[in-house]
């Protein structure tokens, strides 16, 4: 009888044990913070409104004024790979995509020239779901279908995982995965515009994720506005036409007069309005002959071309709102469930707004389309179902006040990007404040690692796994700094190297010789002063660590 009772009373004891761990578990899962990412998709500079833009953003800006806003964090130029730095914590050429998605790697170039993520690598999908998150991709993928999101750590995904520009109006663009899943939200054409879509997705991800009690969820949101084509409601569109007909040149000054109202501007001689940027040199076809010239004033346009132009324009403004709205209405239902305060919000742009091609912007597929002038009852179909449009350099310029040139070139026009955080948990004490440091899309990883107590791994699917380049960005949500470190960047044929206050930059497709520049970025953040006759020895250091990462990283 006295063995019957021990035998029980341990049955108990290891009962009580396992209930308690379990417990443990399930409260320690409770504790980790909820994570959603939102990417916006060739974005400029100052288009939200808590950045001095003109856009109505009501709910991104809370969340930038209620959380932290960056001066900026730095993006890979383009969007694969900014998004695979974003999705690794390493260089784009370490995660595979040095220049692009491919089908066809280049031959003899060696792995960072893939075109799809390296086996060499994880994701963020990977490491959160380690430590029990749910994990939900919504939107554009772009980093080739072979690595898709179901393939690379998400577990459900909706969107588009090739390509880099989809019709918004067309439903069968789309898919949702694993394969097999039905899609639960499915419009018929003509009821179905994509970055609402998004938007529904990302609300039925989390009310699935909600089900899941005591589980911590990640949803990134990957949306593909407002990369062309631009495409938006056409009530959306109608107010902000009027907007846009005072031109690109008027809307520059008032956004840079906004930049210091909102704070963002704290020395203007470091933050110079800069001259309207050259068109890079390109064919005329697509340049609308401005290749290697001043994108033009807008006075000189004909009434014609100002209205296409401001329809453009437009159509570009709407789609940034259609993805605000969805902010909204996601944080709406993270109130109303209690999971609001422990939620961590981090938004940005995968790279500086898009020149493509030539000031008065194209229609038609990218570099084989022709630019179209809508003019009377056309004007109208700028945006519609069937249409297929870009909004041009001069825009592009505009929508990156107060910086010079674009995506695609290494110059803070193209690398840098709005960066809002926001966790009411966590950021108390600074919030609503300005944060300087220099931070880059590497730095997400291990922020979230950090966050969520997530082990970076050194092995995965029996692959070594390369060391993160990024560093934690914790601190600075305690207005603490980082330590400093060199940031690289490259892009067909564009580079850049930042250490400390100084950055080189080597440009492409200019009118001029093309060589290292050398910027004071502490005294000039607008990069109008080059310095590289002035101390050559700090370009000759730049050059020599920028050709050292080119090695390191396989370009």
């Amino acid at each position: 009888m006295k063995s019957l009772t021990y035998f029980l009373f341990g049955l108990f004891v290891i009962f009580s044990t396992s209930c308690k761990e379990k417990q443990e578990q399930t409260q320690e899962q409770k504790q980790k913070p909820n994570v959603l990412f939102v990417l916006l998709d060739d974005l400029g500079y100052s288009d939200l409104g808590c950045y001095g833009g003109e856009i109505k953003t009501p709910n991104m800006d809370q969340l930038g004024m209620t959380g932290l806003r960056y001066e900026s964090i730095y993006n890979s130029a383009r969007c694969c790979p900014s998004r695979a730095a974003l999705m690794t914590g390493l260089y784009p050429p370490q995660a595979g995509i040095a220049d692009f998605t491919s089908n066809k790697p280049k031959e003899g170039a060696g792995p960072a020239y893939l075109g799809r993520l390296r086996e060499d690598c994880v994701t963020l999908g990977e490491v959160l779901k380690s430590v029990g998150y749910s994990t939900y991709y919504v939107g554009k993928w772009h980093l080739h279908e072979e690595t898709s999101p179901v393939k690379r750590g998400f577990d459900e995904f909706y969107g588009y995982d090739m390509g880099y520009a989809q019709d918004q109006w067309d439903p069968t663009a789309y898919v949702r995965k694993p394969e097999g899943r039905a899609k639960e939200i499915d419009k018929p054409e003509g009821e179905f515009y994509a970055t609402d879509v998004f938007n529904e997705y990302a609300l039925e991800f989390l009310k699935q994720a909600k089900s899941k009690e005591g589980k911590p969820w990640f949803l990134f949101l990957g949306h593909s506005s407002p990369h062309f084509p631009v495409q938006a409601p056409k009530e959306s569109i109608d107010k902000y036409f009027d907007i846009y007909m005072k031109g690109w040149d008027k809307i520059r000054e008032e956004r840079y007069k906004k930049l210091k109202t909102v704070g963002l501007i704290e020395n203007e001689d470091r933050w110079t309005l800069t001259e309207r940027a050259i068109v890079p040199v390109d064919g005329d076809a697509i340049t609308n002959g401005y290749s290697g010239q001043e994108n033009p004033a807008w006075d000189v346009l004909d009434i014609d071309r100002q209205r296409d132009l401001a329809r453009r324009m437009a159509t570009f403004a709407a789609m940034v709102e259609h993805v605000d709205k969805g902010i909204g209405q996601i944080v709406d239902y993270l109130k109303e469930t209690g999971q609001y305060d422990n939620t961590v919000i981090m938004l940005t742009s995968d790279n500086g707004a898009c020149y493509e091609w030539g000031p008065f912007g194209f229609d038609g597929p990218s570099r084989k389309g022709i630019t179209t002038l809508h003019k009377g009852d056309s004007l109208n179909l700028v945006g519609q179902n069937g249409s297929h449009s870009a909004y041009g350099s001069a825009w592009a310029n505009m929508c990156n006040t107060p910086f010079k040139l674009y995506k695609h070139f290494t110059n803070e026009g193209g690398v840098a990007s709005p960066f809002i955080v926001h966790w009411p948990n966590q950021i108390k004490e600074n919030a609503g404040t300005w944060v300087r440091e220099k931070t880059h899309l590497i730095d997400i990883m291990p922020t979230l690692c950090d966050i969520t107590g997530a082990q970076y791994p050194e092995t995965f699917n029996g692959n070594a796994i390369q060391k993160m380049e990024g560093v934690s960005l914790v601190k600075t949500f305690k207005s603490e700094t980082v330590e400093e470190r060199p940031i690289f960047f490259s892009h067909q044929g564009a580079k850049a190297v930042i250490l400390g206050d100084w950055k080189i930059v080597w440009s492409k497709r200019m009118p001029y010789e093309i060589k290292w520049e050398l910027y004071n970025l502490k005294e000039d953040k607008s990069e109008t002063k080059d310095l590289a006759e002035q101390y050559p020895e700090k370009v000759e250091k730049l050059a020599a660590m920028w050709n050292d990462y080119a090695i390191r990283v396989g370009l």
